[in-house]
């Protein structure tokens, strides 16, 4: 494969994390009233209550389109059957990802797919934690119960303590958490 094509298929993760933000960012820009605070992000693709909801929408498709082709990266990087499992429910996250800009806020059928889609991420996770224990590498064992096991907890927690301030804050906890992960799935990929 072409040495360009191959560092784009590569670092296509960061592109679409990157993307996710510029999207957000001018999806609240057309939309003044939005608060994390007190909204959802998905309220920012909501036909009824968003200006151009499409921004925010084909942002998520156009995220969802680079998460599946790096999960493919993935797949044909790894020799390991973990990380190509990995891989496999990472690249459903991703149409689960891109079904939320199909299926925006005020669908029937959008609470189930942006539900999966962080369900999916966080199984896709599980075979990559397993991995990492195998492998005996602390960094990839630190970082992936972090992401598998310790975020999930702490998220929890502060639901019952003090509960989220917003569905916007816990997604956006979430986004992050995200980023975190595919940051250790390229660094355990590409470090073989």
């Amino acid at each position: 494969m072409h040495g360009n094509l191959k560092a784009i298929w590569r670092y296509s993760w960061l592109l679409g994390f990157t993307l996710f933000w510029v999207f957000l960012a001018a999806s609240i820009s057309r939309n003044p009233w939005f608060s994390f605070w007190r909204h959802a992000l998905s309220d920012l693709g909501d036909a009824r209550r968003a200006t151009d909801p499409w921004i925010y929408n084909t942002g998520l498709i156009a995220v969802a389109t680079l998460l599946c082709i790096y999960s493919l990266y993935i797949a044909y990087e790894s020799k390991r059957k973990l990380v190509v499992f990995s891989s496999a429910l990472l690249f459903t996250a991703g149409i689960f990802l891109a079904l939320i800009g199909l299926f925006p806020s005020g669908t029937r059928p959008h609470v189930f797919v942006s539900t999966w889609f962080f369900v999916q991420v966080w199984l896709s996770s599980i075979p990559l934690l397993i991995d990492s224990i195998a492998s005996r590498k602390s960094f990839y064992i630190a970082s992936m119960v972090t992401v598998s096991i310790i975020a999930p907890i702490a998220a929890y927690i502060v639901e019952i303590v003090v509960g989220w301030p917003s569905v916007a804050i816990l997604e956006i906890y979430g986004a992050i958490i995200v980023g975190f992960y595919l940051a250790t799935l390229a660094h355990i990929v590409n470090g073989k």
